[in-house]
């Protein structure tokens, strides 16, 4: 099975923290030259300098703020031309909306959640897609949620937007699959992360409970009991992106540990 990335050039939003960071470092010890994109240069240049290079690698971060798609847009649209010029792999990722029920939810949160995970995938994929075609080959893997499957109570505006980043991946994956562009979604589960402990202390501050009581229902809702750890989800990434994954095209792959309940 040929799993390596050598002398192919990955773009990871979110990349330097939880599973976008884990990402980034495994496809560069696995050979391929990372575009990291966050917002916050600070971290940007700690996840740089701990990326593998060898074999030629060149690595490169790109400050960019997904709550500013247009911004964003003109941010990337440059990097391609001046820096990257075309790349083998994109990988969406980015932070979820705050939890709570739809029905407290205001219409601003959709909007701005609707432009990050939605409007945002549509600008990276637009500014990568016409050299995937000239090299006739490419990778696009979404980071999304098991909510695609399963909705999680409590994360109403994340619930409805991930949907739709799902619906419209699927989309694309038949658009693009004449041109060997696969296009694929991972649903990571209850994993170990900075958010996933956010919305842990949120919901036991609802309940009255400890976050640590919330963690262990997490927990006992896999068949693994236990939460999943950034690294078992950047794998299945990296699997997605390898040549090994060539004819894995449009389809919703869960990391969840077995997850069977809300």
């Amino acid at each position: 099975m040929n799993l390596s990335l050598h002398k192919k050039n990955a773009i990871i939003c979110g990349s330097t923290d939880g599973i976008g960071k884990e990402t980034a470092l495994l496809m560069a010890k696995r050979g391929a030259s990372i575009t990291l994109i966050a917002r916050n240069q600070k971290k940007l240049d700690q996840t740089l300098s701990e990326l593998s290079t060898a074999d030629g690698q060149e690595h490169f971060s790109l400050c960019a703020d997904f709550d500013n798609p247009e911004k964003l847009k003109e941010k990337i649209t440059g990097h391609m031309k001046l820096i990257v010029g075309q790349s083998d792999i994109l990988v969406n990722n980015s932070g979820g909306p705050k939890g709570g029920p739809l029905l407290d939810a205001e219409e601003e949160e959709f909007r701005v959640a609707f432009d990050r995970l939605v409007i945002c995938n549509q600008i990276m994929v637009k500014a990568v897609v016409p050299g995937m075609k000239k090299i006739g080959e490419g990778r696009i893997i979404n980071i999304i949620s098991t909510s695609v499957r399963q909705v999680i109570p409590g994360l109403g505006v994340s619930n409805t937007i991930r949907g739709a980043v799902a619906q419209w991946a699927k989309t694309l994956a038949l658009e693009l699959g004449q041109f060997n562009i696969t296009v694929n979604n991972v649903l990571p589960g209850y994993t170990n992360t900075a958010r996933l402990q956010f919305l842990a202390e949120s919901k036991a501050k609802l309940m009255g409970v400890t976050p640590e009581v919330i963690n262990e229902v997490w927990k006992n809702n896999t068949s693994l009991r236990r939460l999943g750890e950034p690294e078992e989800t950047a794998s299945a990434v990296a699997f997605l992106a390898s040549d090994a994954a060539s004819y894995i095209n449009g389809h919703d792959i869960p990391v969840d540990g077995g997850r069977f309940g809300a």
